[in-house]
């Protein structure tokens, strides 16, 4: 059997997980603080048909020959480069403004979000749209009038008169290797052995990015960089299908050599 039928069925493999990703970057284009994917690939093992440096005749084969058998997924790599700001005047909305991630409670565990589209709930606590508690917990009283957040996180639940009724400092959260996260849906994150621990800082300071109170931080697909993607990875899949269409051909053309 030729090793082509195999190897190019790899690259069509390798294609629709390409496709699945991309796909997924797309459906989250308006999601606010989505970050999205890359498919990374890399070559699979060699068949040795003749090594290099072999001596040959008194002398050293300076070339040899080596016949790849395709290729195989090896990552999907998150990216956190920042998305657009979009200014939207709702006061529990916070952007952040660099690196971080907010710490909502999910079940009695943390967890970690660039989703700042918060709301309350019927007792005052602010919350995600799940409902799933900003840490601190902060309860914004009945008569507050009006919610002010510094960019340094320093939240203030306001009467009529501008006095303080309640007021919290919240918190940023950096790992250092962000991309190891283990991405959970709606919009969540958790630590694993591969981003390291949460180390919780002071907006503005020690390279923590600060708050913008007012601002939804949106996607980073970009959305032409992914169609453009989308046509690379249909032609890769096409042309290898080619390979194995080749393949077949040149086999069938070996069983009618007896007639």
């Amino acid at each position: 059997m030729m090793r082509s039928l195999w190897t190019a069925a790899t690259g069509m493999i390798a294609q629709q997980l390409n496709i699945d990703v991309i796909a997924n970057n797309l459906a989250n284009v308006n999601t606010t603080g989505f970050k999205k994917s890359r498919a990374e690939f890399e070559d699979f093992m060699y068949q040795n048909l003749k090594i290099a440096g072999v001596e040959n005749s008194g002398s050293r084969i300076p070339v040899g020959m080596q016949v790849g058998l395709g290729v195989r997924p090896v990552a999907v790599h998150k990216l956190f480069s920042a998305g657009d700001y979009q200014n939207t005047g709702n006061p529990l909305d916070l952007a952040i403004e660099g690196d971080g991630f907010f710490k909502v409670m999910v079940n009695g565990e943390p967890a970690y979000t660039r989703a700042g589209a918060f709301k309350l709930d019927n007792q005052g606590r602010i919350v995600t749209a799940n409902g799933y508690i900003l840490q601190p917990e902060f309860i914004v009283p009945p008569e507050t009038q009006n919610i002010v957040v510094t960019e340094k996180g320093h939240i203030a639940a306001l009467d009529k008169k501008g006095n303080e009724l309640a007021a919290t400092d919240i918190p940023l959260y950096t790992f250092i290797n962000p991309s190891g996260l283990k991405s959970m849906g709606r919009n969540l994150y958790l630590p694993t052995q591969a981003s390291g621990d949460p180390m919780e800082g002071v907006p503005g300071e020690n390279n923590v990015g600060t708050i913008a109170q007012g601002f939804l931080e949106k996607s980073n697909v970009e959305l032409v960089e992914e169609m453009v993607n989308m046509i690379v990875a249909q032609r890769a899949f096409e042309i290898n299908s080619k390979a194995i269409t080749t393949s077949d051909q040149m086999l069938q053309i070996a069983n009618q050599m007896k007639r």
